[in-house]
């Protein structure tokens, strides 16, 4: 029965593994250190670097960085452009609940 159930589990774990890899799972994020730190993952999933990825998106490596590192002065212009460059896109969406007291006590 332990080998059934294990079978029986498996084409669940590629379905997570696949929406993991294939980019269709939604990453939330509520901060610009949050925002960075998705910008990054993309950005190394896609082994480019910082500099390739300022030449793509015709911004500074500098730049790059700073996004990357949650500064929270980037203009929106800047995020639209580097998330392009990555084909990702943003989306607004209703607050989780929850979340909002998390986020607000600064969690």
């Amino acid at each position: 029965m332990a080998h059934n159930a294990v079978l029986c589990a498996i084409p669940d774990i590629d379905i997570l593994s696949d929406l993991a890899h294939n980019g269709k799972m939604i990453d939330l994020a509520r901060s610009p250190k949050q925002i960075g730190n998705l910008i990054r993952r993309a950005r190394k999933k896609r082994a480019l670097s910082q500099q390739a990825l300022g030449k793509k998106t015709g911004l500074r490596q500098e730049t790059i960085s700073l996004v990357e590192n949650g500064n929270p002065s980037a203009k929106i212009e800047t995020l639209l452009s580097i998330l392009a460059a990555l084909d990702l896109e943003f989306q607004i969406a209703p607050r989780s609940k929850g979340w909002a007291a998390e986020t607000e006590s600064g969690s």
